[in-house]
């Protein structure tokens, strides 16, 4: 397939274009306009210009603004939902206008779609929350379903923590962890809903190819586990002790609206989709995933 991509330099889009790249794929990457602005979003002249001499089979549009990094100001929430709701729309658009448009539209979102859950399980037929994140996933949703009006299928991939070596939370829990001062966050009761970055490519490449599959999906594991399951698994891998705990005052106070809704919630998902359809997991247990994310310090996605 020729694909277009959005956010290729970010952990997941550069790991997906190697993987991809090595089965045969090939990749136009989109750039975003240095001045932002919805009705120049994108860098388009040039795509056209790709699109026109080899057309595009799928679009996979990763691209937004970091959402773990740093305060959620009020200007950083907005950042945070703009990015994701201009863009997206902004390239519908052009993948509309192109003909022939591209068969397939894959956008990511998250599962923070659901809110806080408490125990709850909930899947893609469950209801969205009620805190920004759900806002924003709502929001980002919606823009990528105007992607079907020239045709396209629209896939939402709702992707759960990202666990690997190379980015993202792990490189910045182990520290505390090795250092053995690392423990439960709040009451440790709350659920993470998680994916090995390995088997989160290979779901790309699975929805790449299954034509019946439209709408959301979630992208993560089948076995959830709470902040204590997690903590106890990988503090039992480096042979460290996991005794000290944050409360939640510490974790509001740190991190502010940030920590209280991707640390202190819960969300317990099942990917009912990828399960209904067969898809064969590489490390569907939390104690296989952080085993091979620790054994795995190179750029290589070999096992997938």
């Amino acid at each position: 397939m020729h694909i277009l991509i959005t956010g290729a330099s970010g952990l997941i889009g550069s790991t997906l274009v190697e993987y991809l790249f090595a089965k045969g794929h090939s990749f136009y990457i989109l750039q975003r306009n240095k001045d932002g602005t919805s009705e120049g979003f994108w860098q388009t002249e040039q795509a056209r210009i790709s699109a026109d001499e080899k057309p595009f089979d799928a679009v996979i549009h990763l691209a937004g603004e970091n959402i773990a990094s740093g305060r959620w100001t009020s200007r950083k929430k907005q950042r945070i939902l703009t990015s994701r709701v201009d863009g997206t729309n902004s390239l519908a658009a052009f993948c509309n206008e192109l003909s022939p448009a591209p068969a397939t539209f894959i956008c990511a979102s998250a599962i923070g779609f659901y809110g806080n859950q408490a125990d709850r399980w909930v899947d893609e037929q469950s209801g969205y929350g009620d805190n920004f994140v759900a806002l924003v996933c709502r929001k980002w949703e919606q823009s990528a379903d105007t992607a079907a009006k020239a045709g396209m299928r629209v896939v939402k991939g709702r992707i759960g923590m990202v666990l690997s070596s190379k980015g993202g939370t792990l490189p910045m829990m182990l520290p505390s962890f090795k250092l053995g001062v690392a423990g439960v966050v709040g009451n440790g009761t709350q659920y993470i809903s998680w994916v090995e970055l390995d088997d989160l490519v290979r779901m790309f490449e699975f929805l790449l190819h299954q034509s019946d599959i439209a709408g959301p999906v979630n992208l993560v594991s089948p076995e959830p586990v709470t902040n204590r399951e997690f903590t106890k698994t990988l503090g039992s891998l480096l042979k460290r002790p996991t005794v000290m705990k944050m409360p939640a005052f510490a974790a509001k106070t740190i991190f502010g609206q940030m920590g209280e809704e991707l640390i202190l919630s819960s969300t317990r998902v099942k990917p009912s989709v990828l399960l209904d359809h067969g898809y064969d997991f590489l490390a569907p247990t939390i104690g296989e995933a952080l085993a091979h994310c620790l054994s795995t310090t190179s750029n290589d996605t070999g096992r997938a």
